[in-house]
């Protein structure tokens, strides 16, 4: 991502150009690419990017928790008044034919 977004608002940012501007600065501390002038504004940025980060994160879990409990209720609902079909019945369950009896060890 080029520098021109550096200094802007982070609330802004999608996630990926946050995670994309954050990996940039960091790859540019990590380098010895920045001023040592330039540090201390680079990583309050990374810390700006990070936090923004973090909350898009976190709003995304709770969609997805809440989501998740939407369709457990309604598949819950769904099947309250109706009594479940009966499942087939294992093989356990048959009277054992003819041929079964060879699996009988004495």
């Amino acid at each position: 991502m080029s520098d021109d977004r550096t200094g802007g608002d982070v609330a802004e940012l999608s996630f990926s150009e946050a995670m994309e501007e954050l990996e940039s600065v960091l790859r540019r501390i990590d380098g010895d690419e920045i001023d040592v002038d330039q540090l201390g504004h680079e990583l309050g940025r990374a810390a700006q990017l990070l936090e923004i980060c973090r909350k898009k994160i976190r709003r995304a879990e709770v969609e997805v928790r809440q989501i998740v409990e939407q369709i457990e209720e309604d598949g819950a609902d769904s099947g309250a008044g109706t009594p479940e079909a009966p499942e087939a019945a294992s093989p356990a369950a048959e009277p054992a034919s003819p041929d079964d009896q060879d699996d009988i060890p004495f």
